[in-house]
């Protein structure tokens, strides 16, 4: 069975996160924080041999003491992040261990996932070295000016919104960040390997896998949460821990 690491970057700055006391990741989502709801879909499976937790500098002392109770009993590793997210995912890689197969980056705000769909795109990435999940764009989309104008109506025939895990073979994740002269303008991993002109393939993405960005977010992953397929739950982590939709 190839063996896939999970890197999880936590170490955004949630600039449009408000009213909350902590970050997006750190945040209690109906009882436990988005970044353990999120970790838990990878640490009990099979094909998983490492996830990896990427926290900012400045939070990661008060991370370890905080969640010291959680983190004594998950098999995971916590790093330090970057100035940006491509900084913060190559500090991830730097602690994969070379065995690993395949790498899969995950925002750690998408705590909704199920274990369907993460062995869907775990498929894609063996078969394909390079894959991502996609959602088509149904509604029409404009380009807006400076001045809240639109200034043109664009052809959204083969436009998809990228999602995570973003999956890739793991030598031609690290010669892809290797390659790159500017990681602090890297909005996602995809665009890295685009760069060495390596094909990356898109499965059909999932509605419900939405990243908490805003508020708004955060108010419909409460929603979301009890909703998700049931494909196998995340119990048996710890027997404190309640099953989660998997």
């Amino acid at each position: 069975m190839p063996q896939f690491a999970v890197i999880l970057p936590a170490a955004g700055r949630s600039s449009r996160f408000s009213g909350f006391q902590r970050k997006k990741p750190f945040v209690e989502l109906k009882g436990r924080p988005v970044w353990l709801r999120t970790a838990e879909h990878f640490l009990n499976r099979t094909d998983v041999s490492q996830t990896i937790l990427v926290v900012a500098p400045e939070d990661l002392e008060w991370f370890r003491e905080t969640f010291k109770a959680n983190l004594g009993f998950l098999d995971m590793t916590v790093v330090s992040g970057g100035s940006s997210r491509g900084e913060s995912v190559r500090n991830g890689i730097s602690a994969i261990e070379e065995s690993v197969e395949f790498i899969a980056v995950h925002d750690a705000a998408r705590p909704l996932l199920t274990s369907k769909w993460i062995d869907q795109i775990f498929a894609a990435a063996q078969m394909h070295e390079a894959a991502i999940p996609g959602l088509k764009i149904s509604s029409t989309v404009k380009r807006v000016g400076s001045d809240s104008v639109i200034s043109a109506t664009v052809d959204r025939t083969g436009l998809v919104q990228a999602q995570t895990p973003q999956v890739f073979a793991a030598e031609l994740l690290r010669k892809a960040f290797a390659s790159c002269r500017n990681l602090a303008a890297a909005t996602d991993e995809a665009s890295l390997v685009e760069a060495i002109s390596q094909p990356v393939h898109v499965i059909d993405g999932w509605p419900m896998n939405i990243k908490i960005t805003t508020n708004d977010d955060f108010r419909l992953a409460e929603l979301y949460l009890n909703s998700l397929p049931k494909h196998g739950g995340l119990g048996g982590l710890h027997p404190e821990v309640e099953d989660l939709p998997g």
